[in-house]
């Protein structure tokens, strides 16, 4: 399916549930309050909706949270949606700390990829950075599934100023040793995010590539806006994602539907529509309220810059749906 201005739409980011078992400095706050649990999309809603997009062109569903691991029908929703025609690729946005354990399970139900969140490979600062996680347990996970036939195994790095930019070539490292892609993901201005200062990719790169030979991957690997690289003798490559510092809004090709049941159109505003009330009409009628939807999706998001924009969502990334 097309938006407004003609983008190819086929990739949904389904968000079930804004709850965590961490709590990240750069997400939200010390104390922190969340949804109830009635509020979230049942796995029936989750199925339709799914069901709807995939009539309207989506192939590929990533679902993600809050931390989607610890919903207790987790293994249900996934066994439902690849059961979906038209659904090629489902996968998985996740913290690591209940992965390891249920990898093989996941990988039956018909989980393709998996990206890791992972700030710190030191694990007093992990545990500072995530108020509390066990660096161990998404170390394992990551190790595991890397040995497993799971289609693509990421770690995403946020990388900030003062935090943990040190850390840069033991993430590179990590590539070296296991078949994954470490990705570096500028910081967002979103929530708790803009409590912190984000470093520029570019910066990033620059200090690689005068200690390592980068060869680009010119190959589309999977459906976002990673560019990667890869190192002689590594086992996995190297990727950044960069929204800040270069913009990739004209080739977005996704849709956001948040735990609740709202249809974001972009990251950044709060633009869309609640799904909510439609979710007792037929598959076909909710088809066309996407659709018709789609057209107003913004051309670009105006992050990093100062913007007195009422539209701008004020909500925090857990409640989005990271």
């Amino acid at each position: 399916m097309k938006d407004g201005i003609g983008r190819d739409i086929d990739y949904l980011r389904l968000s079930i549930t804004d709850h965590c078992n961490l709590q990240c400095i750069y997400c939200m706050p010390e104390k922190c309050s969340f949804s109830r649990s009635n509020e979230f999309l049942t796995s029936d809603e989750i199925e339709k909706i799914v069901i709807a997009t995939s009539k309207l062109g989506i192939k590929k569903v990533r679902l993600t949270g809050g931390e989607p691991l610890i919903r207790k029908d987790f293994l249900e929703i996934l066994k439902k949606i690849k059961k979906i025609d038209g659904i090629e690729k489902i996968a998985v946005t996740t913290n690591g700390i209940n992965l390891y354990e249920n990898l093989e399970k996941y990988e039956k139900a018909g989980l393709n990829c998996l990206n890791i969140s992972l700030d710190s490979l030191n694990s007093e600062k992990y545990k500072e950075i995530t108020r509390g996680g066990d660096l161990n347990k998404v170390l394992n996970a990551i190790k595991k599934a890397c040995e497993m036939s799971y289609e693509r195994v990421r770690v995403n790095v946020v990388v900030i100023e003062g935090v943990n930019l040190e850390e840069l070539f033991d993430f590179v490292n990590l590539a070296k040793e296991y078949r994954v892609g470490v990705r570096f993901i500028e910081l967002m201005p979103i929530g708790e995010g803009k409590k912190f200062k984000s470093v520029k990719n570019s910066e990033l790169l620059n200090r690689i590539k005068k200690r390592y030979t980068l060869y680009e991957v010119h190959e589309k690997k999977g459906d976002g806006p990673a560019k990667y690289y890869k190192i002689d003798g590594f086992k996995g490559e190297i990727g950044f994602i960069s929204p800040l510092s270069n913009k990739f809004c004209e080739k977005c090709n996704r849709i956001r539907v948040t735990s609740k049941g709202f249809l974001k159109l972009c990251l950044h505003y709060n633009e869309g529509i609640d799904l909510k009330p439609y979710l007792k009409k037929e598959c076909s009628e909710l088809s066309e309220i996407i659709k018709k939807s789609l057209e107003k999706k913004p051309k670009n998001h105006d992050m990093g810059l100062e913007c007195s924009n009422k539209k701008i969502d004020d909500k925090r990334m857990n409640e989005i749906g990271g």
